[in-house]
């Protein structure tokens, strides 16, 4: 795609990057995280053991982000010596996350959905949760300057 713009009298070309290359770009990978989010992502392949059937389940989370800008200008401040340009770029990023959080457990007489806790997870929050308190309650007993009376 090209535009072309007269100045003066001399014609200047200058390249437009088409949004149609940036937007198949965008699809493209929003396909390949889309894919990660399937169900053989989450319920993994069943497991024998005797006379039960295990299928491990897990939570996916799939994060993308986008960025894409076009811009143009010039880069003379005389009108004669003016040359036009144009520009385009993009970026992009993202990341799948995966945890286990239950194993299904099938026998001949009963369906159970046992839990996977996650002891490190849960230990972390409680040292979270400890330190804002702490920090909330340090600043609360903090002596602080006597309020202003006008007189």
């Amino acid at each position: 795609m090209a535009d072309i713009s007269t100045i003066g009298s001399n014609p200047q070309v200058s390249k437009v990057p088409d949004p149609a290359t940036a937007m198949n770009t965008v699809q493209t990978t929003l396909d390949k995280f889309l894919t990660a989010a399937n169900v053989e992502a989450v319920y993994g392949p069943p497991v024998s053991q005797g006379e039960n059937v295990v299928i491990p389940a897990a939570e996916v989370l799939s994060v993308v982000g986008f960025g894409l800008g076009m811009g143009g200008g010039s880069q003379s401040s005389t009108e004669a010596e003016n040359t036009g340009g144009s520009g385009g770029g993009g970026g992009g990023g993202g990341r799948v996350l995966a945890r286990p959080v239950a194993a299904i457990i099938m026998s001949s007489t009963s369906v159970r959905v046992e839990p996977i806790v996650d002891v490190t997870k849960i230990v972390l929050a409680v040292f979270t949760t400890l330190g804002f308190m702490t920090a909330m309650l340090t600043r609360m007993n903090k002596p602080g300057r006597p309020p202003k009376l006008d007189v």
